[in-house]
C-alpha cells in the first residue's frame, strides 16, 4: 500500500489579540476607582493595570512596571494630582495622563494641561465621555469638553481673562492648595504636617493668598476660602 507524501506546510498562523492599553487609576475614593475599573476592563482594548489612593503609591507603581495612560484625580490622600503629574513627567515624560476629578474644569483644567495632563474631564460625564476622553489621549491628542475649548478659544481671542476668575488664576499650585485646605477648616499648623511643610511657610503662602485674593486679613481668607469650597461643592 502507497503512502502519500505529506508537504511540508508552514504551521497555521495563530491570531493574538490585539494588545490591550494599561491604564493606571489614581483616585482617594475605593468605590470611583471601582466603578471606573469596570468600565475600562469591560472594553476589548483597555485594561486597568494598577490602582493608587496617593501619589507615592501611584509613583511606587510605575517604578515597577510601565502604563500607557495614567487617569488621576486633583484630590489625593497626600500631595494632590497637579503635584504629582510633575513627578510623573520626569518618572515617566512619553506616559500621558488623563485628569479626571469632581473638580470645576474652569478653575483646573488649565493648571492641570499647565502641568502636563493631556486632557480634563469631570466624573460626573457619561461613561461613553469617559471612555472617548481616554482614547483621545491615547491616541496623542487632547481632550477637553466644547464648553472648556470655548472659554480657552475666547480666551486667547481676546487676550484677556475673564472677570471673574482672575484671581484665582492667579494662585499658583501650591496656593491653590494650601486656599483649598483652608477652605476646608485646617489650622495653619494642619496644613503645614499635612504637607510636610514648617508652620513660617504656610504663614507666607498665607500671606500670598491674602495679596492676590486682594483680603486684608486672616479671617477674611478664611471666610473667602470656606464659601468657594462650599460653591464649589454645589456646582459640582
Amino acid at each position: 500500500m502507497k503512502t502519500t507524501k505529506q508537504e511540508n506546510l508552514p504551521p497555521p498562523k495563530i491570531s493574538k489579540s490585539p494588545a490591550k492599553h494599561r491604564i493606571l487609576l489614581v483616585d482617594d475614593h475605593p468605590i470611583t476607582r471601582q466603578g471606573v475599573s469596570v468600565l475600562i476592563n469591560q472594553e476589548s482594548d483597555l485594561e486597568v493595570t494598577g490602582e493608587a489612593d496617593s501619589a507615592p503609591g501611584a509613583i511606587a507603581f510605575l517604578q515597577k512596571q510601565p502604563a500607557d495612560l495614567a487617569v488621576i484625580d486633583i484630590t489625593l490622600k497626600t500631595t494632590n494630582g497637579i503635584e504629582l503629574m510633575k513627578h510623573i513627567r520626569v518618572l515617566a515624560p512619553d506616559m500621558p495622563v488623563l485628569v479626571m476629578s469632581m473638580h470645576d474644569e474652569s478653575i483646573y483644567a488649565e493648571r492641570a494641561m499647565r502641568a502636563g495632563a493631556r486632557g480634563y474631564i469631570m466624573k460626573q460625564e457619561a461613561s461613553n465621555k469617559i471612555l472617548t476622553a481616554i482614547r483621545t489621549v491615547l491616541a496623542g491628542e487632547l481632550y477637553l469638553s466644547d464648553k472648556m475649548k470655548e472659554r480657552m478659544l475666547h480666551r486667547f481671542v481676546n487676550n484677556r481673562k475673564e472677570k471673574v476668575d482672575f484671581s484665582m488664576d492667579t494662585l499658583s499650585d501650591r496656593e491653590m492648595e494650601v486656599f483649598q485646605l483652608i477652605g476646608d477648616g485646617y489650622s495653619t499648623r494642619q496644613i503645614a504636617q499635612k504637607l510636610n511643610l514648617s508652620v513660617k511657610t504656610i504663614d507666607s503662602y498665607r500671606e500670598h493668598l491674602k495679596l492676590k485674593l486682594q483680603l486684608e486679613a486672616g479671617k477674611d481668607l478664611v471666610r473667602y476660602a470656606i464659601q468657594w469650597m462650599k460653591s464649589e461643592s454645589i456646582a459640582t
